[in-house]
């Protein structure tokens, strides 16, 4: 059996994207635990559609059993995460995790994407999953148990998944290569690199206003079962889980969960596969219009 340890207590998560949706359930499930938890997002005020702040999510977190540290942070700007880190690691003293989870989407084929949203996703996805990794290995590696985790899809090369919208498959593969080459590249320094995706749809506010609305989210599950899956990661030996693709499903499976009727958003309707994923159907945004 692969060793585990039995809390996140006391951990320093760092989580770009943690004011709302995936990042913030994560959150939310290291401070049960009592967590300490950078929220490294952008939003200072309420969003009129997507919601959440990084000070709303920190009041989450700390009502939850963690310590918060609010940090606006733009992670297309190498100044605005080295400022981040450092105040994280000032404020707690080091840092045990990255959750690279901030991302932008949109979807369109390759005439219909205009360059400034090329180059946001891009930016986002790539750069900034690269740019945290670089500002937080120097101090990943003086932790304990370090782990890198990147919301990025297996690297599926079915042309499907690139003839919709180019643009946004190489920006989450991008930093699933990330995953590819860090994993090796920091095996001998003991810092886990992994990936995880969701085995199905996410009710979030990026599947609710991009990929049909409240129909989809029915056919979706609660962000929570991404943020129990990656707990479950962390709790595992760094030297020995590393470079893998996982999906929350089997993440969780592996760890002994039986009942995944909780996590569904309509438990008496079907699931939708989420992107990347072989089952998954192929996708259109076209027919959204």
């Amino acid at each position: 059996m692969p060793s585990r340890q039995n809390s996140l207590k006391d951990k320093v998560l760092f989580i770009t994207g943690a004011s709302r949706g995936i990042g913030k359930a994560i959150a939310l499930r290291a401070a049960r635990d009592g967590a300490k938890v950078v929220v490294a997002a952008k939003s200072t005020r309420e969003h009129a559609i997507l919601g959440g702040t990084i000070y709303s999510a920190a009041e989450e977190i700390e009502a939850a059993g963690g310590t918060a540290l609010a940090c606006k942070v733009d992670v297309r700007s190498e100044e605005s995460v080295e400022e981040a880190v450092a105040t994280a690691v000032d404020t707690f003293g080091g840092i045990d995790i990255l959750v690279n989870n901030a991302s932008a989407i949109f979807l369109a084929g390759t005439t219909d994407t205009p360059m400034k949203r090329f180059d946001l996703m891009h930016q986002v996805n790539v750069r900034g999953t690269y740019l945290c990794s670089q500002k937080c290995i120097p101090h990943l590696t003086q932790a304990e148990n370090p782990h890198i985790l990147n919301l990025a899809p297996p690297l599926n090369l079915d042309d499907r998944w690139f003839e919709h919208h180019v643009a946004y498959t190489m920006s989450k593969y991008g930093m699933s290569m990330c995953v590819l080459g860090m994993a090796r590249e920091l095996r001998e320094a003991g810092i886990a690199v992994n990936a995880l995706w969701p085995k199905t749809t996410i009710a979030t506010a990026a599947v609710r206003n991009l990929l049909g609305g409240e129909k989809t989210v029915r056919h979706s599950r609660h962000p929570a079962i991404v943020a129990d899956a990656a707990h479950a990661i962390f709790l595992r030996t760094a030297k020995e889980f590393t470079g893998q693709f996982c999906l929350d499903e089997e993440v969780l499976r592996e760890a002994n969960v039986v009942d995944f009727a909780p996590y569904a958003v309509d438990p008496g309707v079907p699931l939708l596969p989420d992107f990347f994923l072989d089952e998954a159907p192929d996708f259109d945004p076209r027919s959204l219009k």
